[in-house]
């Protein structure tokens, strides 16, 4: 068992409190997620926006103590948050306006104009952004990618022409700025992500019809000729090796630890909410227990990460078992309380929808069977 650091039970502790607002939003977002103008003023908003947000790029804005508690530090510390929050609402979570991962990977791939340029767009929290790797036809495999940037014969050379398309992308219809994965030639090396400011000629976007996880605004997008300025490709000052793809890897198993965080702050809520109103609910101490050893399961990865940045075995342990946790919970939850218990309680009949979209996030649960199997026998099972 991972023993919490003050300062990680202190991010805890703030973010239990903080669910509370997203809690209170969660159905309103779920009913009609174009209508955010209610939610721009929430203090959990502005929190998330300025914590996914480097300190110099940050606004002139008050600090306090959710915040400093949240800005970016270890795994352990941002999935002890999540946790929390995630028990108020992962749909409300997804839906706020903030740098999001495109921010993780701006920090990590570009040069301090590149992450001034993007950061400093997404100032006033009314702007989302949006990180497209997925298309349509590729699923898992990124590597596959078709999504292609050409040399702007326009521009000299010096800038890119992007074609292709994307899907299952949040927030893409409805964001302004983001990164695009795309490829420059036919290597796994030339699989590059570039900054793309919305709306531009040749970029259209689409919100797909989604039963859970309405707030994520999960899109599709299509380019023809969509222009890319020089100084927009991202990583062009590092090796070929730490740029594109293969500098994702990291960041691809902090991103699965954060959606089984997700998912067992979900499961935490619905045993929660089910044991409210329905104290001795048959199996319900079981439902709690199991919750209880999936936060411990994510605990753990999350200070695996931290210890080795590059080892992904127990992330994609974590995110497989935290899923099945998520929906198994569900079907309990729907159960415990009856035939009409979803239609008298339209907040645990959302979480229960919201639990499936987990499995095809950062990987769908085959993927990960296969990166369990191949790290236990490289040996990271006893690492």
């Amino acid at each position: 068992m991972i023993e919490l650091s003050e300062r990680v039970r202190a991010v805890r502790d703030l973010s239990r409190e903080a669910a509370v607002d997203l809690r209170s939003r969660a159905l309103a977002i779920d009913t009609d997620p174009d209508a955010m103008d209610e939610h721009y003023g929430s203090p959990v908003f502005e929190m998330v926006r300025q914590a996914d947000t480097p300190p110099q790029y940050r606004e002139s804005l008050p600090s306090t103590p959710l915040l400093r508690a949240m800005e970016r530090g270890s795994c352990l510390e941002n999935v002890a948050g999540l946790i929390e929050l995630a028990r108020g609402d992962v749909g409300a979570i997804l839906a706020c306006p903030s740098p999001g991962l495109a921010g993780v990977f701006v920090e990590l791939l570009g040069t301090p104009e590149q992450q001034e340029w993007f950061f400093t767009r997404m100032h006033g929290g009314r702007r989302w952004s949006f990180f497209a790797m997925t298309e349509e036809s590729r699923g898992n495999d990124a590597t596959a990618m078709e999504t292609r940037f050409d040399r702007d014969r326009d521009r000299d050379g010096d800038g890119w022409r992007l074609n292709g398309g994307k899907c299952y992308v949040g927030n893409a219809a409805r964001g302004s700025v983001g990164v695009v994965f795309g490829r420059t030639g036919r290597g796994a090396l030339s699989i590059r992500a570039a900054l793309v400011e919305v709306p531009a000629p040749g970029w259209h976007g689409e919100k797909l019809d989604m039963i859970g996880l309405r707030g994520a605004y999960i899109s599709r997008l299509s380019f023809s000729d969509v222009a890319v300025p020089a100084g927009r490709m991202l990583g062009d000052h590092l090796p070929a090796t730490r740029r594109g793809i293969f500098a994702a890897i990291t960041t691809f198993n902090h991103m699965r630890v954060r959606i089984a965080a997700s998912a067992v702050g979900t499961a935490l809520a619905m045993v929660e909410y089910v044991l409210d109103h329905r104290k001795n609910a048959p199996g319900g101490q079981l439902a709690l227990a199991r919750a209880e050893a999936g936060r411990e399961l994510v605990y753990e990865a999350a200070a695996r990460i931290d210890r080795d940045p590059e080892r992904g075995y127990l992330s994609s342990a974590a995110k497989l078992g935290a899923v099945g946790l998520a929906v198994g919970t569900a079907h309990w939850a729907s159960a415990a309380l009856g035939p009409a218990g979803l239609i008298e309680h339209p907040l645990l009949e959302k979480w229960t929808r919201d639990v499936h979209a987990f499995e095809f996030m950062e990987g769908t649960g085959n993927i990960h069977r296969l990166h369990v199997a191949r790290g236990y026998q490289a040996g990271d099972a006893d690492a």
